[in-house]
């Protein structure tokens, strides 16, 4: 029996209303966003580094992760970012910032080193209190030992935060 066009037309219409209802406030971007929330606020990550045995103090790296981590909830969600009484609250320190060499050469010098590091977050969820946690995030950057770390610093901290930002995501809306 064929259907004519008007009976298909509103079956693959009814299964489409159906699929999108059942999705609820997913997004594309995988954030399983709770109803009702709105906005989010990402406060200042302070840059206790300097603070860690190892570690080194890279002014302005404070402000680059902070921007960092509310431009990626920015582009991966549709909540708005507010400086106060957000739905969602991403909040923490840049606890590591450390060179340290990898590999080394037949004659004991470095031939790679790694710039890793560590961020303390706290993600507090005002609208579904069981998804707070709190948590270390970190990842690394290898360059060869011969580089400066000045030459590299602009791609390494894009690569770092852009990895640490997107688990950062991924453990507090994607559910990963």
């Amino acid at each position: 029996m064929i259907l004519n066009y008007k009976k298909q037309t509103f079956i693959v219409g009814f299964f489409i209303a159906v699929f999108f209802t059942g999705c609820g406030s997913y997004s594309f971007t995988g954030a399983s966003i709770p109803e009702g929330t709105q906005t989010f606020q990402v406060n200042f990550f302070e840059n206790d580094a300097g603070n860690t045995m190892g570690s080194i103090f890279e002014p302005g790296l404070d402000r680059d992760f902070t921007l960092s981590l509310q431009n990626i909830l920015q582009n991966q969600t549709n909540l708005q970012l507010v400086s106060i009484d957000g739905d969602l609250i991403y909040e923490g320190e840049i606890t590591e910032y450390r060179v340290s060499p990898m590999t080394a050469t037949s004659d004991l010098t470095a031939s790679q080193n790694r710039l890793s590091v560590s961020v303390n977050v706290r993600f507090l969820n005002l609208k579904k209190e069981d998804d707070n946690f709190e948590r270390k995030f970190s990842f690394y950057f290898d360059y060869p030992a011969e580089t400066q770390l000045l030459n590299i610093k602009s791609e390494a901290h894009d690569l770092i935060f852009e990895r640490i930002t997107q688990d950062i995501f991924n453990a507090s809306l994607a559910k990963w």
